[in-house]
């Protein structure tokens, strides 16, 4: 009686287990990729500033005194008393002047940086702008009491570059984060337990000395 046709190994003992480093390999790739693509479907933003700088109006205020105000100025420049002024330069409403504009005041010079983030390059500028108007009029409608007034430093121009990240980087962003999540999982994965080896068998007493006898 012939034996059937043989078979051949089992088809997961055919494949080899994928090395450990592929997880690294494939979440940085797909990072990578992920990150290129959202790069390229994100609109890019404009960011434009202007300058106003605080100076001593009258005797009797110093330097210090403007360095003080600049920083009082700079924390209420985007506050509604001011952002319902600029808007009507601007040309936009006020809740897209608080959530566009943004200031940075400096601890050693008494100014006040006021800049503005769009889509469109020449509305950034011309937000940056409205908002550093309407900021100086209301300082300066206070400058008999306070001493203190805001001149125009530096009007902002229209950005020529786009402040978001490129694909390029970010799409390396993807690939680091990816990568950095790949290893993660390569850490936490459940490890396999090594095969048993079966263990040689020994023939009882009774079996040796059968075995014994009969020779």
């Amino acid at each position: 009686m012939t034996d059937g046709p043989q078979r051949g190994p089992a088809p997961l003992a055919r494949t080899r287990s994928l090395p450990p480093w592929s997880l690294l390999a494939a979440g940085a790739l797909f990072g990578g990729l992920a990150g290129g693509a959202y790069g390229v479907v994100k609109a890019p933003v404009y960011t434009a500033t202007s300058y106003v700088v605080a100076v001593p109006a009258a005797e009797g205020s110093d330097t210090q005194t403007a360095l003080g105000f600049a920083q009082a100025y700079g924390r209420v420049a985007t506050q509604v008393a001011v952002l319902g002024d600029a808007q009507v330069w601007a040309g936009v409403p006020v809740a897209t002047l608080k959530e566009s504009v943004r200031t940075a005041t400096s601890p050693d010079a008494p100014m006040v940086a006021v800049s503005a983030t769009s889509s469109r390059p020449d509305l950034a500028a011309d937000m940056a702008n409205a908002v550093s108007r309407a900021l100086t009029r209301h300082a300066n409608d206070s400058a008999r009491s306070t001493r203190v007034e805001l001149q125009q430093f530096a009007r902002a121009t229209r950005p020529t570059e786009a402040s978001s990240a490129s694909p390029k980087v970010t799409g390396l962003v993807g690939a680091a984060a990816g990568g950095l999540l790949g290893g993660l999982a390569l850490l936490v994965r459940p490890r396999r337990a090594p095969e048993a080896t079966p263990a040689a068998s020994v023939p009882g007493p009774a079996l040796a000395a059968d075995a014994h006898g009969q020779l």
